[in-house]
């Protein structure tokens, strides 16, 4: 019963959002909720202060600096558009590119591979959000065609990353080419634009003079009053500083962007109490919906976790293999973790299920470190649920709808996990 429970809220939840009948937040808090009752009412589960509700409880605790992370990057980033920190870096990337929308997206892909070697999702799409979405949107690019660590563990799987990268730049190829056309049938320049033109070449300089109605899709107007050209070094001294130290992890990334926010606000509006409220206030609609959007995913995770749905399915994934399949439980669990990543973040999955799944492995002379390197292959399509940090934050940084972003990612993500898997068996990383 608490199986089917699980699952059942998973779909449920998962309609809801891919078929935009509710917000992700009412999807969310509701589903789960309506569930618990359920769970209760059955006599599976009990609703109190040490069960689910104590879950939720727990798990809201547990993002709250997750909360804080989001908040501060949006105010320091929306900070530094606003001052015009991007703007040259805007024009140096446009000129890179040229007017090729199949480059930019491909090059994104290359950004974010590099950048993600450090482990940390949060920074990879810190980078390249702030690097790259003010091109996107001079472009006129949607910014949904926007992530796929050495030991035992991993240096076997490495030649199925190296596949997966591969896979990913075909996919960035494929997604600018759409853009491309999207454009072109749009009728913007044939699906091109134009790049800014070179000082003392005669033309007008500058990419804003040469694109009719940019500021409507931009929203950045070239002379606008929160200009700060003179301090544009140390904008981006500041903000070198902090991605490295972000990259180094010397401190929790909401304290990093809390205090580099109050320094950049200090030093950017240094004479007006007004202005220094505003910077932050106009980041309001934002902040609160990413923030509810956390908090929301904490009841997911703690009716999950309250009711005993996440260990009841992982059990049932055990006694579902037949004893003839056994040799292929790494397979097996290769296949299971990309669903069950996605539903129950790695946490809940790597100590609560593979342990489960790795006890009834060994008993077909599997060992823990070829489970280990099976149930990795999950982890692109565990980079889309909107229980991680780091997706939640990219969302908001580029400004997109969850469906949207779920529609154009998740069956993708799903291909390059199973591409990484069919590339460990050919190796001989998993067992099969």
């Amino acid at each position: 019963m608490i199986v089917f429970l699980g699952v059942a809220m998973i779909a449920v939840f998962m309609f809801l959002i891919l078929t935009k009948r509710t917000t992700p937040v009412v999807a969310l808090i509701l589903v789960p909720g309506v569930f618990a009752i359920i769970a209760q009412a059955s006599g599976v589960a009990t609703v109190s202060d040490g069960g689910v509700t104590g879950a939720i409880m727990n798990s809201i605790r547990d993002f709250a600096p997750t909360a804080a992370l989001l908040v501060f990057a949006i105010i320091y980033f929306g900070l530094m558009i606003d001052v015009g920190l991007f703007d040259p870096l805007i024009r140096g990337i446009l000129r890179a590119v040229g007017n090729s929308p199949v480059r930019l997206v491909v090059g994104t892909a290359v950004l974010a591979s590099l950048v993600s070697f450090d482990g940390d999702g949060s920074t990879t799409f810190i980078i390249t959000v702030s690097a790259l979405l003010p091109v996107y949107l001079r472009l006129g690019l949607s910014p949904v065609v926007l992530n796929v660590p050495p030991d035992a563990l991993f240096l076997p799987m490495l030649p199925s990353m190296a596949a997966a990268l591969g896979v990913i730049l075909l996919f960035a190829f494929q997604l600018g080419r759409m853009e491309s056309r999207r454009l072109q049938v749009a009728g913007v320049s044939g699906g091109m634009l134009t790049p800014p033109a070179r000082p003392g070449s005669g033309a007008e300089a500058g990419l804003d003079s040469q694109v009719p109605g940019l500021d409507e899709f931009t929203g950045l107007d070239p002379n606008r009053a929160t200009l700060r050209p003179k301090l544009i070094w140390f904008n981006l001294a500041l903000t070198v500083v902090l991605l490295v130290l972000l990259v180094l992890n010397v401190l929790p990334l909401a304290l990093l962007f809390m205090g580099a926010s109050a320094i950049a606000i200090l030093v950017n509006f240094p004479t007006s109490v007004a202005d220094q409220s505003e910077r932050i206030k106009v980041n309001g609609p934002a902040i609160v919906s990413v923030v509810a959007l956390v908090f929301a995913a904490a009841v997911l995770v703690g009716v999950l976790d309250g009711t005993g749905m996440d260990a009841a399915m992982a059990n049932a994934i055990v006694d579902l293999v037949p004893p003839g399949l056994g040799s292929w439980f790494a397979v097996i669990t290769g296949l299971v973790s990309i669903p069950m990543t996605f539903i129950m973040g790695n946490d809940a999955f790597y100590f609560g299920v593979l342990p489960v799944l790795a006890d009834a492995a060994g008993a077909y002379g599997i060992t823990p470190v070829e489970m280990g390197r099976a149930s990795i292959v999950g982890q692109p399509v565990h980079m889309t649920s909107p229980l991680v940090p780091a997706t939640l934050l990219l969302i908001s940084l580029a400004s997109v709808d969850l469906a949207d972003f779920h529609k154009k990612v998740i069956w993708r993500a799903a291909i390059l996990a199973l591409v990484m898997l069919a590339v460990a068996i050919a190796v001989g990383a998993v067992p099969a």
